[in-house]
């Protein structure tokens, strides 16, 4: 009965911004969510079907119809307080974008009550801005807020819609200042859009966390990571090490492979070029690392080994013989 309720929801969505004049119109099952646009050419605006299921066919009705209205702002002072930044893999189209953290990007999106709409370099053109100016509007309107409770081993921020905590790891100093909070120097998952865990790096409980980071990124309609974040000594955020004699060092590694598999799946699916395939290899004894089956001709992501016909080469032996695809992030490699 739920599979059918969704899939109702989603065809009466998708009829009626159809009918509402938008031609490009995808339903996303995975992630339950309608993008849609005038045309294939302009950036999509994303509905989440979620919280419409409860909702009767009059009342979602309604809502569609305040949401096809204009979503972009003419003009740069109307649009800015309305720019959040948001932490997300590759995502489709042409949205203004720059690397973040490893396999994730800062995207900068435009936040409205019923969807939000990714921001394009063409629509920065029309407000007359710098993307830099952009990035850091977005940054600034997150609320940065800190806690001020008694310490906890585990603080879990649940996004009630408008919160947009996994993209409070885009600013600098703040997951630092939540060392008060967890007892210790903070470390966070933000395994999928709308859970955000912080614990400190010393917690005894880091192993579990993990296991419960990589399972809610693994059932997410919309994942994010499944490794852990630190704050470098500039407050910015980077990924969790863990050096070979760490009791965590396999933990560390399977996630990082996890992360590196999910990302070159999902860019595969937007390449018009044949593009080899990555998969995690090992186990908890041994370690887990990535491996690539290569043909030579399709486009290769790199990985900590890869198969050649009856050879399995270490990465260091094959790399200098390749050289990178331009254009493509994460990258990818040919023959040289």
């Amino acid at each position: 009965m739920r599979r059918f309720a969704r899939v109702r929801l989603a065809t009466q969505v998708v009829r009626q911004l159809r009918k509402a004049g938008f031609k490009a119109v995808r339903y996303d099952a995975r992630a339950f969510s309608v993008r849609f646009a005038p045309n294939a050419e302009q950036e999509p605006s994303i509905v989440d079907l979620t919280p419409l299921l409860t909702q009767s066919r009059k009342q979602v009705k309604t809502y569609l119809c305040g949401l096809t209205t204009d979503p972009i702002p003419p003009t740069w002072q109307l649009a800015r307080p309305l720019l959040r930044p948001v932490l997300r893999g590759t995502t489709p189209g042409a949205p203004l974008s720059r690397p973040a953290l490893p396999h994730l990007f800062e995207y900068v999106v435009i936040d409205h009550p019923e969807a939000m709409t990714y921001v394009t370099d063409e629509q920065i053109k029309t407000w007359a801005v710098r993307p830099d100016e952009v990035f850091a509007a977005a940054r600034a309107n997150l609320s940065g807020a800190t806690l001020k409770s008694a310490p906890t081993e585990v603080v879990r921020f649940v996004d009630n819609g408008d919160a947009y905590w996994s993209s409070h790891l885009l600013l600098e100093h703040w997951l630092e200042r939540l060392a008060p909070q967890v007892d210790g120097p903070p470390l966070a998952f933000a395994p999928e859009r709308g859970t955000l865990l912080v614990t400190s790096a010393g917690s005894p409980h880091l192993r579990a966390l993990f296991a419960q980071a990589e399972e809610l990124y693994a059932r997410s309609a919309r994942p994010i990571t499944p490794m852990a974040y630190v704050s470098d000594p500039d407050g910015c955020t980077v990924p969790y090490t863990a050096g070979p004699e760490h009791p965590l060092h396999h933990v560390v590694q399977r996630a990082q492979a996890i992360l590196a598999v999910q990302e070159y799946a999902r860019q595969a699916t937007h390449l018009t070029e044949p593009a080899a395939e990555l998969e995690v290899v090992g186990d908890d004894a041994t370690g887990w690392r990535t491996r690539a089956v290569w043909d030579e001709k399709s486009l290769l992501p790199t990985a900590d080994e890869v198969i050649i016909g009856d050879r399995t080469l270490p990465w260091p032996e094959l790399a200098p013989r390749l050289e990178p695809v331009a254009g493509l992030n994460p990258i990818r490699w040919q023959r040289g």
